[in-house]
């Protein structure tokens, strides 16, 4: 479930997922991965480029069925860079929305806080300088949507392991 932060700029979600911090943490970094979990329902996502590194750049495009995208009727085109990668426990990035709407302009940080949480791992999204075309209600949805994936995909490929 979504919670919310006290600042009217940043956005929060958590979920509790039966997975080890060291399997959810893989799932940020490897491509092939994150394009099956990252896109919220109704959206699929291609990835450009990532370079999951401290100071790696990444770019995004997250395709809509509905007209809710920012950077056109249905798309929204992400790129950021990797500001914090702790291995099994932080991912912080910088992101921005590629835009003309000045409502969406601005580097949002987006920080993924993973806690070890018998019997798997809390993971907190936590989006801090949200840009003020984006509604704290849509986005929190979008982030525990993402987050229902996620668990999906990391439970998921955990009852196939031997």
């Amino acid at each position: 479930m979504a919670t919310s932060s006290e600042s009217p700029c940043a956005h929060t979600a958590s979920r509790q997922i039966e997975a080890s911090p060291d399997r959810i943490y893989e799932a940020f970094v490897e491509p092939k991965n994150l394009r099956q979990w990252l896109a919220p329902k109704g959206a699929t996502c291609e990835i450009k480029y990532f370079d999951p590194r401290e100071g790696g750049r990444f770019k995004f495009v997250l395709t809509f069925g509905a007209e809710t995208g920012k950077s056109s009727v249905r798309s929204d085109v992400v790129k950021g860079l990797f500001e914090r990668l702790s291995p099994s426990r932080l991912i912080v990035q910088a992101v921005e929305f590629v835009s003309d709407r000045p409502e969406f302009a601005g580097t949002m940080r987006m920080s993924w806080v993973l806690s070890a949480s018998p019997p798997g791992t809390r993971v907190k999204v936590v989006a801090e300088d949200v840009p003020s075309g984006i509604d704290r209600t849509d986005h929190e949805v979008g982030m525990t949507s993402t987050l229902e994936n996620l668990a999906r995909f990391v439970e998921q490929a955990k009852t196939r392991t031997p």
